[in-house]
């Protein structure tokens, strides 16, 4: 079955453009106009990708894309007109995977999605390479249980399944992979990031802000990840 796409773009003719070209390229598309329509499909549908514009008439392509990674870790990739540095920090720092200047061709589109679909459904953790029977780490204590499946690029807490994107499963992945080890904001970069030289360092504390509210939900009484302040962050060692 091919991908699913939803593309969000206010603009009929870059919406028909893009729909030509990625159905010629055998994906499945469907177009919301505005910020609404995109919320209501993602609550209705389910998506593989998401092409997001960020000037929408009626919300920022920043707000909606924030509202989805509150339920959902699908890829989204931002379409904008600005190419301005601060924009595209504050979208990765959102949750976006990459973006694309307009004017854009549509080649350009489908080379980045398919490159951010290979890197969301094939790629590991660059330092949890070792085997096990399950291909599973685990952390457990009286109170708690943290699991990562790393096959299935799915972190599971206490029997629930975290909704996170690639670059939050990384992160968490990675400091469960050393329980008690402070990484600092540089490793971390090194680590999940394939560019990280194109990052901010406190784009690392946004997603373990976003990382520590998405376990909370399930147990509000804790806080696994510790902040050690002037080095980084670890995992509790008591998880």
């Amino acid at each position: 079955m091919s991908a699913r796409v939803l593309i969000v773009e206010d603009e009929v003719t870059i919406a028909e453009s893009l729909v030509f070209n990625l159905e010629s390229e055998g994906f499945g598309c469907f177009h919301a106009p505005d910020g609404e329509s995109a919320i209501r499909a993602v609550s209705e549908q389910s998506f593989d990708f998401i092409i997001l514009d960020v000037g929408l008439p009626d919300r920022s392509g920043f707000e909606i894309c924030r509202e989805i990674r509150l339920t959902s870790g699908v890829p989204i990739l931002f379409l904008t007109a600005r190419s301005e540095e601060i924009d595209r920090i504050l979208g990765l720092e959102l949750g976006g995977d990459d973006y694309v200047t307009k004017p854009f061709s549509g080649r350009e589109v489908v080379s980045r999605m398919r490159a951010i679909l290979r890197r969301s459904q094939g790629s590991g953790i660059k330092s949890l390479n070792g085997p096990s029977e399950e291909n599973q780490l685990r952390r457990k204590g009286s109170r708690s249980d943290l699991v990562v499946d790393i096959a299935r690029a799915r972190i599971v807490y206490l029997g629930t399944p975290l909704t996170l994107t690639r670059y939050e499963f990384k992160l968490l992945a990675t400091l469960m992979e050393r329980p008690g080890w402070v990484f600092s904001r540089e490793q971390l970069m090194s680590i999940v990031w394939e560019s990280p030289d194109m990052s901010l360092e406190r784009t690392v504390d946004t997603h373990i802000k976003t990382i520590r509210a998405k376990l909370k939900l399930i147990d509000p009484t804790r806080d696994l990840i510790m902040t050690h302040r002037g080095f980084g962050y670890s995992l509790r060692e008591d998880v």
